[in-house]
C-alpha cells in the first residue's frame, strides 16, 4: 500500500514539494481540469520516470500499480488495433485453483514477514529501525569527535590538517587511528608546547646560551689579603705608640700629608727629627706596601670581573631565548647585582683601612642557579635544533601523539560506540540476510503460482462479462469478440464488421473502462492474475451520460467492498475526478459522520495561479456545485483567471434560476462604473451560452478583481440578500479548515 506521495518539478507542480501524506485504503482527490490530477496518476503508474517525485510504499513492498487515465485509454484503445486479452482463472480447474490459493497464502505470508523485517530494519519511512538507530549512533559519536576537535583545534590544529573541514572525515580518522596508533601517551601541556615549534611557521635553529664562567670571581672571595690585618713593622720606635693608639690606618693616610709638608708635622706644625722620619718609613716597610698593592689589585680585578659577568647576564636576558625562564633569571641577576654592590663597598673599605679584616658576600650559589637555568634552556634548545633538523619526522611523530591523546579522551565513548555499532551491524546483517532469503523464496513462490495460472487461464470469461454488461446498459450496436490470434479482443458490429473506428466518445470511454475493470480481476498475460495491486481511477466518467456515470460508480464501489473484505487482490484505491456529481456518488458512505473514516482520505488539488497546490481535508470537501463556487470566492488565493466566471455562475444560480429576479432591476440600483460592472456580470448570465461548467476566461489583475468582488457583494446588499451572502461565505463546501496544506 502507498503511504505517501511527494510531487515536485513536474507539469504544473512547482519546485516546492506537494505531499499526499497519511494515505489510507480509499483516497478521493477532487480538482478542476488542468489542476494536476493526471500528473498524480502518472507518478503512481511510473514513479521511476519522475526523479523529483517519490512514492513511499508500506514496508518497502511495492505493489503492482494499475492506473486508468488518459494514457491507459490512448495506449490500449487508440494506438492498438485490438485490445489485449484479459486472462482470468478458469473455474473448472478446482485442484489447480486450490493450489494457487494455497500458494497465494504462502506468498502473502512471506510478504508480511518481509514487510515486518523491513520495518524493523529501516522503519516505516526508510529512516528508522536498526538502520536508523545506526545513523543516530554514528551521528552522536561524530558530534562527540567533532566537539574534541573544536576543543583542541586552536593549539593542535596542525595534527588535524586534512580533517578540519568535515566532521565525518574527522570521525573516520579517529576510527582509523584507533586500530593503528601505537604512540606513547603524552600530556596535553607537552603536546601544546611542542606544537608551537613543530606546527608553527617554519622553525629555525636556536643558539645555545654560553654558561657563566664563575671560577675567577669566586676565587676572589677566598683571597688571604681580605682577612689579613695590614699594618707597619712592629720593632721600630714608633710602632709601640701606633699599636697603643690603634691608629695605623690614620697614620698611613697622614703620612702623605707629612711628606708633602716637608717633614713638618701636619697636625702640630712642628719640624720632626730625622730619626722620626726614618722610624716612620721603617714602620711602613716593603711588606706593607706589597700588601696594600694586593688589596688595590683585588678591588680592581673584582670590579672588572663582576662587571663582565653582569654584562654577560644582561646580554642573555636581552636575547630573550624562548626556552629560558627569563623571570627567574631576572630575579637571580638582581640578587647577584646586590651582592656585587656590597662586595665592592667592602673592598673599598679594605683599601681605606687595610688593618681591618673583611669577608665578601658569596655569589657562588647565585651563579650556580643562573648556570642551572642556562643548562635547562640549552637542553630545550638542543631538542628544538634536533627537531628543526628533522622537522618532517617530528611532525609525523607529534601528529600521531596528538591522535593518541584524542583516542585517550574518547576512550569510554569509543568503547560504547564500538559495542553498539557491532551489535547493530550484526542485527542489520542478520535481518538483511533474512529479507534476501525470503525475497528469493517469494520470487520462487510467485514463479510457481504463474506456472499454475498458465494451466487454467482464459480470455473468454472477460468477453462474456463485458458483453453482458454492454447489453444490460443498452449498448447493443457493438460487442467484444475474440480476435483471430486468440489472445486479444476486437470490437464488432452485429454484422461482424469492425466497430472500433465508429464508436462515440461515450461508447469508447465506457468499453475502455469495462476493459480496465476486468483487467483488475485478471491480467493481460497468461499469468499474474493473483498479484497484489493498487488501483487508480482518473476521471473514469468523462463523456458518459448520467445513468452510465452511476453504473461506473457502482462498479467502483463494488471494488471498495472487495478491498474492505479482503476477498480480492486490490489493496488500495485512488479516485481522481473533477465531476462533482460523480464525486458525491463515489464517496457516499452511510456510516460516515462528520469527519473522514480511518479507511479514507479526502484531498483537493487546486491551481490558484500557475502552480498546483494540494490540500488535505478532515471531511468530504465536496457538497454541491453551488457551494463549490462560493468556496472559490472566499479563498484568499483565488484565481484571477476564473473569478469572473465564478461570480457569474453564482448570480445565475441564485438570482436567475432559483430567484427569478429581474437583473435589470438590480443593475438599476447602481451608478457609474459599478453599474457597468454589474451589467457585465448579468449580461453573461443572460446570454444563455454557458452553464455551470462552461468557462469564459478573461485575465484581470488584483485591483480589478477587488472591484468585481465589491460590486458582487453590493448586488446582495442592494437586493436585500446580504444574509445569504454572509451565510455562504461562512458555510461553503469546506466546512472546516484544511487539515494540512502540502
Amino acid at each position: 500500500m502507498i503511504e505517501s506521495i511527494t510531487i515536485a518539478s513536474i507539469a504544473t507542480f512547482g519546485s516546492t514539494p506537494e505531499a499526499f501524506n497519511g494515505l489510507s485504503k480509499f483516497n478521493f482527490i477532487f480538482g478542476s481540469n488542468a489542476t494536476g490530477k493526471t500528473t498524480v496518476s502518472r507518478v503512481i503508474a511510473e514513479e521511476d520516470s519522475f526523479p523529483n517525485c517519490k512514492v513511499t510504499w508500506k514496508g518497502g513492498t511495492k505493489l503492482q500499480p494499475m492506473v486508468y487515465n488518459h494514457d491507459f485509454v490512448e495506449r490500449n484503445f487508440n494506438q492498438s488495433v485490438d485490445l489485449k486479452g484479459v486472462f482470468t482463472l478458469g473455474e473448472k480447474h478446482v485442484e489447480t485453483l486450490n493450489q494457487i490459493a494455497a500458494g497465494k497464502i504462502d506468498l502473502d505470508s512471506l510478504t508480511a514477514k518481509i514487510e515486518t523485517l523491513t520495518r524493523g530494519l529501516q522503519g516505516d519511512d526508510g529512516t528508522g529501525g536498526k538502520k536508523g538507530e545506526l545513523v543516530v549512533l554514528e551521528t552522536v559519536f561524530k558530534d562527540k569527535c567533532w566537539a574534541l576537535k573544536q576543543k583542541h583545534d586552536v593549539k593542535l590544529q596542525g595534527a588535524f590538517e586534512g580533517f578540519r573541514g568535515s566532521a565525518e572525515k574527522f570521525k573516520t580518522k579517529i576510527l582509523q587511528e584507533c586500530g593503528s596508533n601505537s604512540e606513547t601517551l603524552t600530556t596535553l601541556a607537552e603536546l601544546e608546547k611542542k606544537a608551537e615549534t613543530v606546527f608553527g611557521l617554519a622553525p629555525t635553529s636556536e643558539q645555545t646560551i654560553p654558561p657563566i664562567q664563575m671560577a675567577g670571581i669566586i676565587a676572589h672571595e677566598n683571597t688571604a689579603i681580605l682577612k689579613k690585618r695590614v699594618i707597619g713593622k712592629e720593632d721600630v720606635d714608633i710602632a709601640a705608640m701606633i699599636k697603643k693608639l690603634g691608629n695605623s690606618d690614620w697614620v698611613r693616610e697622614g703620612r702623605a700629608f707629612y711628606e708633602a709638608n716637608q717633614s713638618v708635622c701636619p697636625f702640630c706644625q712642628k719640624s720632626t727629627t730625622q730619626v722620626f722620619a726614618q722610624s716612620l718609613n721603617e714602620y711602613f716597610d716593603e711588606t706593607f706596601v706589597k700588601d696594600s698593592k694586593a688589596i688595590d689589585d683585588l678591588a680592581t680585578n673584582y670590579s672588572a670581573d663582576s662587571a663582565r659577568l653582569q654584562q654577560q647576564i644582561a646580554s642573555i636576558i636581552a636575547a630573550a631565548s624562548k626556552f629560558l625562564d627569563l623571570e627567574k633569571l631576572k630575579v637571580e641577576k638582581d640578587l647577584f647585582d646586590s651582592k656585587i654592590t656590597i662586595n665592592i663597598q667592602r673592598l673599598a673599605g679594605k683599601k681605606k683601612e687595610p688593618s681591618q679584616a673583611v669577608e665578601l658576600e658569596s655569589i657562588s650559589n647565585v651563579l650556580a642557579t643562573i648556570n642551572t637555568l642556562i643548562e635547562t634552556a640549552n637542553v630545550l634548545v638542543a631538542e628544538h635544533n634536533k627537531t628543526v633538523a628533522n622537522i618532517s619526522q617530528e611532525r609525523n611523530t607529534l601528529t600521531s601523539q596528538v591522535w593518541k591523546f584524542i583516542l585517550e579522551e574518547l576512550k569510554a565513548d569509543l568503547a560504547t560506540y564500538k559495542n553498539s555499532r557491532d551489535a547493530l551491524n550484526k542485527a542489520i546483517t542478520a535481518m538483511s540476510g533474512e529479507i534476501t532469503t525470503m525475497t528469493r523464496e517469494k520470487a520462487s513462490k510467485a514463479t510457481e503460482i504463474r506456472v499454475l495460472e498458465k494451466q487454467t487461464t482464459s480470455i473468454q470469461p472477460t468477453i462474456d462479462g463485458i458483453n453482458s454488461l454492454l447489453l444490460s446498459f443498452g449498448f447493443q450496436g457493438f460487442s467484444l469478440a475474440k480476435a483471430v490470434n486468440g489472445s486479444s479482443y476486437k470490437l464488432v458490429r452485429p454484422n461482424g464488421s469492425d466497430a472500433k473506428a465508429t464508436l462515440s466518445e461515450g461508447e469508447k470511454t465506457f468499453v475502455t473502462f469495462l476493459y480496465f475493470y476486468y483487467l483488475l480481476k485478471g491480467s493481460d498475460s497468461d499469468s499474474g492474475m493473483t498479484t497484489d495491486r493498487v488501483v487508480v481511477f482518473d476521471d473514469p466518467v468523462s463523456s458518459l451520460d448520467s445513468d452510465i456515470l452511476f453504473v461506473v460508480g457502482s462498479l467502483i464501489k463494488g471494488i471498495f467492498d472487495e478491498v474492505r473484505l479482503g476477498t480480492g487482490h486490490i489493496k488500495q484505491v485512488f479516485v481522481l475526478t473533477h465531476n462533482v456529481y460523480f464525486h458525491k456518488e463515489i464517496t457516499f458512505n452511510k456510516h460516515r459522520r462528520d469527519v473522514a473514516m480511518n479507511e479514507e482520505t479526502f484531498w483537493v488539488v487546486r491551481k490558484p495561479g500557475l502552480i498546483s497546490k494540494v490540500d488535505k481535508h478532515l471531511t468530504n470537501p465536496i457538497k454541491t456545485s453551488y457551494e463549490l463556487l462560493w468556496t472559490e470566492v472566499r479563498k484568499p488565493d483565488r484565481s484571477n483567471l476564473t473569478i469572473q466566471n465564478t461570480l457569474r455562475r453564482i448570480l445565475e444560480n441564485y438570482f436567475t434560476i432559483l430567484g427569478g429576479i429581474d437583473s435589470d432591476k438590480i443593475c438599476g440600483m447602481f451608478e457609474g462604473k459599478d453599474k457597468m460592472i454589474c451589467k457585465s456580470l448579468f449580461s453573461w448570465v443572460n446570454d444563455g451560452s454557458h452553464h455551470a461548467y462552461d468557462d469564459i476566461y478573461i485575465s484581470i489583475d488584483d485591483s480589478t478583481v477587488d472591484t468585481y468582488l465589491n460590486v458582487f457583494r453590493a448586488i446582495f446588499v442592494k437586493s436585500c440578500h446580504l444574509a445569504h451572502y454572509e451565510m455562504m461565505l461562512r458555510n461553503s463546501i469546506v466546512a472546516e479548515p484544511a487539515a494540512a496544506t502540502a
